[in-house]
């Protein structure tokens, strides 16, 4: 039975990537200097970061169940089935709304099935992990296999970040105040990821940005599943060179043959604000 994959925005791929891969997306909405925005281009990004260094603040909003059903219901219509692949419910609704859509959808069309994955992943980890689904589906998987290999496997998928500023994650409630200032003071950079529930963790901190960096290479030799990272993806919040000298070193240390570079989305980054990168790559857990 034909099925299509739906995801959401916060997986932060490129615009031209979300058709490359047959996907249908499902947008949430940044709202930035006085106006509501859910299609980010690059050069929107650019500007973006531009505004919140220059102290601009940026809002968000979940996707709400309608907006699950204005983009699943065509699907269930024309006589597919649906896998939807949903921003972690660790950091936003956006799941919780996902499965309120999928209910009142089957109930309306009971001959459908739409099975609905917290995928307990953010940014271009979402993406790498829907990729990665993609693939899957393309070699042929059904359904139901393709389901249970998502409940499995996002366990495995590793977000690990750093951040150049810690007053966004204090803004946010993530760290605090006085943890900013001393670590803004001191040069600390902290160095995160999502455990299993989807949530942000400070595991550890570097003195100095490339300590950070090179950190976040560190963690992927420590859990890395062997044979399993021929691609990773990095992300940055409007700090190119940072992510090249990244991908240098996953490439140098590790052998990565390909590497997605891209934004940390303005969902993301309205909350973890410019200067933020993070490696993205399968492991042994997270």
């Amino acid at each position: 039975m034909a099925y299509r994959i739906v995801t959401d925005t916060c997986c932060d791929f490129p615009e031209q990537m979300y058709e490359e891969l047959n996907l249908a997306v499902v947008p949430l909405t940044v709202n930035y200097m006085g106006e509501s925005f859910n299609a980010y281009t690059e050069d929107w990004l650019k500007e973006c970061y531009d505004g919140l260094r220059a102290g601009e603040v940026a809002t968000t909003a979940a996707a709400n169940p309608q907006d699950w059903q204005d983009v699943i219901e065509p699907i269930i219509r024309s006589g597919e089935d649906a896998l939807v692949l949903a921003f972690s419910s660790g950091l936003s609704t956006t799941y919780q709304s996902a499965v309120i859509a999928a209910n009142e959808l089957m109930e309306k069309y009971p001959d459908r099935k739409i099975n609905v994955v917290d995928t307990l992943c953010a940014s271009l980890g979402q993406g790498l992990f829907v990729y990665y689904a993609c693939k899957k589906r393309d070699a042929g998987f059904s359904l139901e296999d393709l389901t249970l290999w998502c409940d499995t496997n996002k366990y495995h998928l590793c977000h690990w970040f750093t951040v150049d500023d810690l007053m966004y994650l204090k803004r946010g409630g993530r760290v605090s105040a006085a943890t900013a200032v001393v670590g803004t003071m001191l040069k600390i950079k902290p160095v995160l990821h999502l455990d299993d529930e989807g949530h942000l963790i400070n595991m550890a901190k570097a003195r100095g940005r490339k300590a950070s960096i090179e950190a976040l290479a560190k963690k992927m030799g420590e859990l890395g599943l062997p044979g399993a990272n021929d691609t990773v993806f990095i992300c940055h919040g409007d700090c190119i060179e940072d992510a090249q000298y990244l991908e240098s070193l996953v490439k140098e240390q590790y052998g990565v043959k390909n590497v997605l570079i891209y934004y940390t989305g303005a969902v993301i980054g309205s909350h973890s604000g410019p200067g933020t990168l993070a490696l993205f790559f399968m492991g042994e857990h997270r």
